[in-house]
């Protein structure tokens, strides 16, 4: 089995399940979790980079091994942020983690190639990018340069197909593919094009079909239900359907209310071939991954 090293740490692809934990540094975050929800701009309200740095002690003893740190909200309608606000939102909380909890693995949710370089001149380990590799032509530059791994998520966002419902949140309609695995697969190597052409190496790259990014409900339960077929590509997958709209809409429940359907969704992920899954509910959802291993994986 391949095995990939990451910091101080070394993963044998396919040996177990990873969990990485989600620390939201936004005001927005769907899932309610943001840490920077009512606390004002961080300059004003250092609260919050306790509430960070304690989310992610938890998450470390729940089980986490690594920690993905994200400055913008992603969801359905949501607003980009400057890197210069990104920046602002995330340093704090990676330098925090850097020099308080050293051995703790860190990734960067980001697609801003500006920001990106600063996180990983503090020491950050991951690259996490949920636009492939095609929202900023520089970004792919400076993850061969730091020789760090970098997951490359396929997404076809566009706000004019969000549509955002009370209590449910967001969601994507009329979205159109000729095939949807086929056509998630060729873009998804369009995006390992672009690495490989800046010189980041295969061994580095880890892809994510990008569950709830420019799909709907019914596209996003096919994707995850044949998730084989995009492991068949040869890279390790991450898979993040965590408390996410197609959940809701098909339990008719708030981000809050997600966790059984967020289990199902990581239990049904590891057996079609997900290496990484990426969750909110981290103690719940490594015991969910580590009993699916013990079935699956023999790993008991």
């Amino acid at each position: 089995m391949a095995v990939l090293k990451i910091g101080q740490g070394s993963f044998e692809w396919g040996a177990r399940t990873i969990v990485m934990g989600i620390l939201n540094i936004t005001p927005d975050s769907f899932s309610g979790d943001g840490l920077l929800s009512g606390a004002g701009t961080p300059a004003g309200e250092m609260g919050w980079l306790e509430r960070a740095v304690e989310q992610a002690r938890r998450f470390l003893a729940a089980g986490a091994d690594i920690l993905d740190v994200g400055g913008e909200s992603t969801r359905p309608g949501s607003q980009t942020v400057s890197a210069d606000d990104e920046l602002e939102r995330v340093m704090p909380v990676i330098s925090a983690l850097v020099s308080r909890l050293p051995d703790s693995l860190i990734s960067v949710d980001t697609y801003k190639a500006a920001v990106a370089a600063e996180a990983l001149a503090a020491g950050a380990h991951i690259i996490n990018d949920v636009w492939g590799l095609r929202a900023d032509p520089l970004l792919a530059e400076v993850v061969a340069k730091h020789k760090v791994p970098i997951i490359l998520m396929h997404n076809r966002s566009k706000p004019t197909n969000a549509l955002v419902q009370a209590n449910l949140g967001g969601r994507y309609v009329g979205m159109e593919y000729a095939d949807l695995l086929e056509d998630v697969k060729t873009e998804l190597l369009q995006s390992v094009a672009l690495a490989s052409a800046a010189g980041i190496a295969r061994g580095k790259i880890i892809l994510d079909p990008g569950i709830g990014f420019g799909k709907t409900i019914e596209q996003n339960l096919e994707l995850l239900n044949r998730l084989g077929e995009i492991r068949s590509l040869g890279y390790p997958i991450l898979l993040g359907p965590s408390r996410k709209s197609f959940i809701g809409y098909s339990l008719n429940l708030p981000p809050d209310q997600r966790v059984e359907g967020t289990a199902a969704a990581v239990a049904v992920g590891i057996v079609r071939g997900a290496d990484i899954i990426r969750v909110h509910d981290v103690e719940m959802m490594a015991r969910v991954a580590r009993m699916t291993d013990a079935i699956v994986r023999n790993k008991h």
